[in-house]
C-alpha cells in the first residue's frame, strides 16, 4: 500500500517495497537431558554437528608458496537428508557411538533470510528514488498522502530515513546558525559604526540581494540545500562589507560639505550624496565584476562536486548583481531621509 501511495506523489522516480521472502534451515536442537544421560555435554554434540555439517579444517596442504586448508565434512547428499543427519554417530566418553537423533531434535523450518531493525524495532523498508524536487517539500507531500490513504494496525508506525535524516540534521543546525551568522554580522558592524542606524541601513542590502539569489536559483531550478545556504551565508558577508564602504564614503561626503558650511538645505544633502555614491560606484562595480568572473567558471565545471559548488555560487552570482543595483538606489534614498533631519529646512 505505501509503496502504492508514494508512487502516485509527483516528483517519485522510484519506489519500491522490501518483499520479504522465506528460506529453508536446518534447525538441530540438543536435548540437555539425554546428553547428560550419556555423560556427555553439549559441546561434543556441537563440535559433530560442525564437523558434519559445516566442515573441519584438519591439517594445510602446501602448494608451492601456497598453503590451503583441507576442511573436512560430509557429502552433499549426506548433510542434506534428515535421515543420513539422524544417523551421524556421536562418540561418547566410554567409546559408546550414539546416533544423533538420540541426542538432538532434527527439524527443516522457514525463515527470513535477514532481518532489519531501527532503534530496535523490527523494520521493512520502502526505497524512494526522488526527482525534480526538493526533498523536504517531498517528505512533506507523501506524508499527507501516506496519512490520508494508508492506515497502519496498532503497533507500526513510519519513519523516514536517508537524505532526509540528513536533510533534518542539517536543518536544526541551520536553525541555530543562521541567527548566531546575523548576530555577529550585527555585532560587528555596529562596533565599526558605534551606530544602531547606521548598521541597519547596511543591513538593508540583505534582503535585496536576496532578491536576486532567490531569482538566479529558480532560473536554474535549484532547490534550498545546505549548499544554498552556505551560498547565501557568504552572500550575507560581501554585502555587509559593500555596505559598510558605502555608508563610510556619505558620511565623508556629509560631514566634508558641513565642514565646509555648504550644508544648508536639502539641495545641498543631495549634492553630498551624489558625490559620496559616485566615488563608490567604481570600487562598486571592480568588485562586482572580479566576484562574477571568478564564480562564473563554476558554473560550467563539470566533475565531482561540481553540483555542491554550484548551489553555493549561484545565490553569490545572482545576490551581487541586485545588491549591485540596490545599493547605488536604495542606500542614498534611505541615507537622505535619515540625514534630512540635521539639514536646516530638508
Amino acid at each position: 500500500d505505501i509503496e502504492g501511495v508514494l508512487s502516485t506523489v509527483p516528483g517519485t522516480r522510484s519506489a519500491f517495497a522490501e518483499r520479504t521472502t522465506g528460506g529453508y534451515y536446518l534447525d538441530l536442537r540438543v536435548r540437555r537431558d539425554a546428553v547428560a544421560r550419556y555423560g556427555m555435554t553439549v559441546g561434543d554434540v556441537q563440535d559433530v554437528i560442525e564437523s558434519a555439517i559445516g566442515g573441519a579444517s584438519v591439517s594445510q596442504t602446501v602448494e608451492g608458496r601456497e598453503r590451503y586448508s583441507i576442511n573436512v565434512r560430509y557429502l552433499r547428499d549426506e548433510r542434506s537428508d534428515l535421515e543420513s543427519l539422524a544417523r551421524v554417530l556421536v562418540p561418547g566418553p566410554d567409546g559408546a557411538q550414539i546416533p544423533l537423533a538420540e541426542l538432538a531434535d532434527i527439524t527443516v523450518s522457514t525463515a527470513p533470510p535477514s532481518i532489519h531493525d531501527e532503534q530496535g524495532a523490527l523494520a521493512g523498508y520502502v526505497s524512494v528514488d526522488v526527482a525534480g524536487r526538493d526533498l523536504g517539500t517531498y517528505v512533506a507531500e507523501a506524508k499527507r498522502a501516506l496519512a490520508e490513504r494508508v492506515s497502519l494496525p496498532p503497533g507500526y508506525r513510519l519513519g523516514w530515513a536517508g537524505q532526509f535524516e540528513y536533510l533534518e540534521r542539517a536543518r536544526a543546525r541551520l536553525a541555530l546558525l543562521v541567527p548566531l551568522t546575523l548576530l555577529i554580522v550585527f555585532v560587528l558592524l555596529y562596533l565599526n559604526t558605534a551606530s544602531v542606524t547606521k548598521t541597519m541601513i547596511i543591513l538593508l542590502a540583505v534582503p535585496f540581494s536576496a532578491v536576486g539569489a532567490i531569482w538566479l536559483l529558480w532560473a536554474l531550478g535549484y532547490n534550498m540545500s545546505v549548499a544554498v545556504w552556505v551560498g547565501l551565508i557568504a552572500l550575507l558577508g560581501v554585502d555587509a562589507e559593500t555596505g559598510v564602504f558605502m555608508l563610510l564614503y556619505l558620511d565623508l561626503a556629509f560631514d566634508e560639505r558641513r565642514r565646509r558650511g555648504l550644508m544648508r538645505s536639502l539641495a545641498d544633502l543631495k549634492e553630498a550624496i551624489i558625490e559620496g555614491a559616485v566615488k563608490r560606484l567604481r570600487p562598486k562595480v571592480m568588485t562586482v565584476g572580479v566576484m562574477f568572473m571568478g564564480l562564473l567558471p563554476i558554473m560550467w565545471s563539470h566533475g565531482t562536486g561540481a553540483d555542491v559548488m554550484k548551489r553555493i555560487a549561484a545565490p553569490m552570482i545572482g545576490g551581487i548583481f541586485t545588491s549591485f543595483a540596490m545599493e547605488l538606489l536604495v542606500y542614498p534614498a534611505i541615507y537622505a531621509i535619515w540625514r534630512g533631519r540635521e539639514v536646516p529646512g530638508a
